[in-house]
């Protein structure tokens, strides 16, 4: 798998950000500002968790992928948002590969 398609992302949602564009979704969002954004992740989330009910049932992933997709698309525009980006994600999983998943969680809830 290639990260190119996250790294070109990425790019487009900081150039919309910084030179935002009139027709531009990422723009329009970047405006309206972060309690949008946080809004449409949310429901990202919530039509991912219905595919993904709707997938166990009858067995069909294309609803459950595009809607992964627009939850992964509008993390991204929540993490530019906010000066980050997906390379920061992916350095945090590529941190925890070796590690047990249970471990981790429990260093967590150890250092709240």
């Amino acid at each position: 798998m290639s990260n190119d398609i996250l790294s070109r992302l990425t790019d487009t949602l900081t150039q919309r950000k910084n030179q935002p564009q009139e027709n531009s979704y990422v723009a329009s969002l970047h405006q309206l500002g972060l309690n949008k954004i946080l809004e449409k992740v949310g429901e990202e989330s919530i039509e991912t968790i219905l595919a993904a009910r709707d997938a166990e049932i009858t067995g069909d992933t294309g609803q459950l992928i595009s809607e992964t997709a627009d939850l992964w698309f509008h993390s991204m525009v929540m993490l530019s948002h906010l000066g980050t980006d997906a390379d920061a994600v992916l350095a945090e999983l590529e941190r925890r590969f070796d590690s047990s998943g249970l471990t981790e969680k429990a260093q967590r809830h150890q250092n709240k």
